[in-house]
This record gives C-alpha cells, structure tokens and sequence, in this order.
C-alpha cells in the first residue's frame, strides 16, 4: 500500500479479504466461513491477470463497437477518429484510477461499495451505498437489456424475417439466465477467448466484405456541420463503447494478484481501441452515410449476412452474461449478506440465485423491448451511467484520497488536472447526452415498442 506523502489524508484500513474480513467491523457483504457449514468455501479468487483481462475485452468489445461507423458517419471521418482516440485514453486512465482506490480499500468489490468509503467521511456512508450500488445494478441490467435486443436483431437476421422478435427475446433469456447459473467466472474467462474471437473474426469479416463490394456513389465526409443532437449521441455511443468499468471492482476482486491489474487494463485498452478504429474507419469508408447500427447489418449479400451474424452470437452472449454476473453478485450479497449462504453453496442460496437470475433477465427483457432503437439505447445507457462509473467517479474518488495534497509537486499537479477533466467529462455526457438521448429516441420513426 502507497505511503501518504506528508500532509496527505491517511485512509483507514480494511481487510483485504473477505475470508479474514469481520463483518460487524468492516460493513462487508461477505461472511465469515461458521462452523456449522456443510459444503466447501467457494473460492472466487480463480483469475490470472490475462484471463482477466480476456474477460474485460469480451465484456467490453461487443455493443461498442457495433455503433462506431455510424458515429464516425454521423460527426465526420477526421472528428470521429479524433473522439475514439479521446475517450480511449480517459477510460484508460479511469480504470488506473478505479485500481488504485481498489488498491488503497481492498474491501471493495463495486461502486455501491467504493462511494460508501467517501460517504463515511459525512456522515451518509449507507445512504452511499444504497444509491451508487443499485445504480450499479440498474446500469448492468440495461446493458443486459441491450444484449438481448442484439440477439434478437441477430436471430431475425439468421432467419430472414418471418418470426416475432419478442419470441426471439424469451429465447434469449432462457440462454443469458442459463449459462449465468455459475457462481464465479473461472468458467467465462474461457469462453470470453471464444467470445474476443467471435467478435473480432465478425467484424473483420464485415470489413473484408465492405471493401470488395464498395457503392460506386459512396462519399466520405473528412468532418461535416451536424445538429447539436446527432454529434452527442455519437459521444455518447463512443462513451459507451469503453464503458466496461462497471464491472472492473467485481473482476479485480476474482483476481488471484489484484496488483496484476495494470496488464489486464492494457490488454483491454490496446485491444479495443485498434479494433475499434479498424472497424469504425474501414466500415464507413466504404458504406458511406447510410452505414447501419449494428455495423454487422453492412453486409448485405444474405451468406455473408447470415455467417458474420452467426460467428457473432458468442460475444453478444458472453458479454452479456458477464454484466448479469456482476449484477447478480451486487443483489445477492445484499440477500445474504452477514450470512453463510453467501460464500457457500446451499439449498436455500442456490434456488435463490437461481431465481434472480431469471428475474434479473425478465427485466433485462422488458427494457429491450421498450426501448428498441439500439443506438439510442447505447446512447441512455451512457448519459444515465457510463458518464459516473467510466469516468466522473474515477476522477472524485482520486480527488478525495489525495485531498489537501492535489498539487505537492509536478507529477501530482499533472494528475490532479487529468481527474478533473475526468469530472467534467462526466458531467458533461450525463447533462448533454441524456437531453441528445430523449431527443433521438422521441423522434425516431422505426423500432416502435413491443412489436414484432
């Protein structure tokens, strides 16, 4: 743990696991191991840094960068690029930030958890706790959400049409709900490998296909004038396509060495980001303005249609899973927490967390389905969400460990003014992209509500 510099806040401590924590010392929502238990400890502790990160790079490259061509058609070539690059590089820096308050506090496992540490020091810990950690929650099951309208988007397209979306949807969440039935994701870091696969050899696909079937007509915009309205919601799309920290507290948590967590990030952050420019650069170079969202809808030709949208159905169930894991783990603690049904596997903890899986999934069903213009919905998702736990949370939580020491030196200075714009970033999605959000979604023609 980092020495304070002089003058600096000393933090207090906490346990830094969960099996030695003392539950009515520390507030944890895990339980001390009793005597009276009748099967073994679930160890959750089962992942290296690279299948961490391989994890973080399934969860995070799938919905994103689905909506990244039309971004780029929507603000022009040049600012698009200059706008992935931007939100690539404070996401990165974000993710440092939610490691080192995980470094400094680790007891922590999500944001309900991280916000109460700064709420204590006013006195509204609990209330912290409950407003940040449901958030959490409601934010992983809206992403949930837009993985089911993907799979619904991508069953129509295997079929051709002729079948009611909404039966799709139930399909959907019968397979979410069931393969989110394990307890740890020892099991996801190894189809997330499938799940980098799918998505990668998919989109390459679609680009393959787009450059050797350009438009004769196609015209690329370097940059272009566009309402207020159209230019946010591409932030907000771009925003949502480094959104994963959500889930970073919950995944370093599994870590077997939480200090691995700088390669795991990096392996995240070098991966996406290329792909995304691939894809987003490539795609509407050669489809031009009317380039759909999701991306995969460019290839038109029905074989290529129909094999890139198969290949794809790995990474919008894996990455879909993973979010309903940490939102899972959230709600349950909160069930179980002081109690052994938490850290063990009984009748009672299992047909309760079967239960919630299912449950979490039917509501996961009804914002899909209320809500179906995808890029709008990316666009919500990240006004309402991405804007705190991607990146204006990262950016407090900094400020508030290093307070009374934000400028001691050069190296401090740089980052205390890195963290505020972090803070205005944040601000700034939220306010602005929730107004660009409505709007679009208000004025949109198609995907009308519960239709078929």
């Amino acid at each position: 743990m980092a020495t304070p510099e002089k003058g600096e806040k000393q933090a207090p401590q906490r346990p830094a696991s969960i099996m030695d924590a003392d539950v009515e010392s520390t507030g944890r929502l895990e339980a001390k191991p009793t005597n009276d238990t009748v099967s073994p400890i679930i160890n959750f502790k089962t992942l290296t840094w690279w299948q961490g990160g391989i994890v973080l790079v399934a969860e995070t490259v799938s919905l994103g960068i689905l909506s990244l061509p039309k971004v780029i058609a929507s603000v022009g070539l040049v600012p698009g690029i200059i706008l992935i690059l931007i939100m690539s590089g404070l996401s990165t820096w974000s993710g440092l930030m939610l490691g080192e308050f995980r470094k400094e506090y680790p007891h922590v496992e999500n944001f309900g958890d991280a916000v109460e540490v700064i709420g204590k020091s006013i006195g509204m810990g609990p209330l912290f706790q409950e407003i940040f950690g449901w958030a959490q929650v409601l934010f992983q099951v809206f992403v949930m959400g837009a993985h089911l309208l993907t799979w619904t988007i991508c069953l129509d397209a295997l079929r051709g049409g002729g079948v009611c979306k909404i039966i799709w949807a139930v399909i959907g969440l019968v397979v979410f709900a069931l393969l989110n039935l394990p307890r740890t994701l020892k099991l996801t870091s190894w189809t997330s490998i499938t799940s980098c696969l799918s998505i990668t050899i998919a989109t390459l696909l679609t680009v393959g296909y787009v450059g050797t079937n350009k438009a004769p007509d196609v015209v690329v915009e370097i940059t272009k004038v566009v309402p207020f309205t159209t230019a946010f919601l591409g932030v907000t799309n771009i925003a949502v396509a480094f959104s994963s920290h959500s889930c970073f507290f919950g995944v370093i948590g599994e870590f077997k060495n939480p200090e691995d967590w700088p390669k795991a990030l990096a392996l995240l952050q070098i991966i996406d980001t290329s792909l995304y420019l691939i894809a987003a650069i490539v795609i509407y170079v050669y489809v031009g303005k009317d380039v759909p969202a999701p991306a995969l809808l460019a290839a038109t030709d029905f074989k290529w249609h129909i094999a890139i949208w198969a290949i794809a159905i790995p990474t919008i169930v894996i990455a879909g899973v993973i979010y309903g894991h940490v939102a899972a783990k959230y709600v349950f603690g909160r069930i179980f927490r002081n109690s052994k049904h938490l850290v063990h596997r009984t009748k009672r903890s299992t047909i309760v967390w079967v239960a919630m899986i299912f449950a979490m999934w039917a509501v996961a069903l009804v914002i899909a389905e209320s809500i179906p213009i995808f890029d709008s919905l990316l666009g919500l998702l990240a006004a309402l969400f991405v804007s705190w736990f991607s990146y204006g949370l990262p950016g407090i939580f900094w400020l508030w460990m290093h307070h009374g020491n934000w400028t001691s030196s050069p190296a401090r200075a740089a980052k205390f003014t890195a963290n505020i714009l972090l803070v205005i970033t944040g601000v700034m999605v939220c306010a602005l992209g929730l107004w660009a959000s409505v709007e679009s979604i208000i004025e949109s023609e198609t995907g009308k509500p519960w239709a078929c």
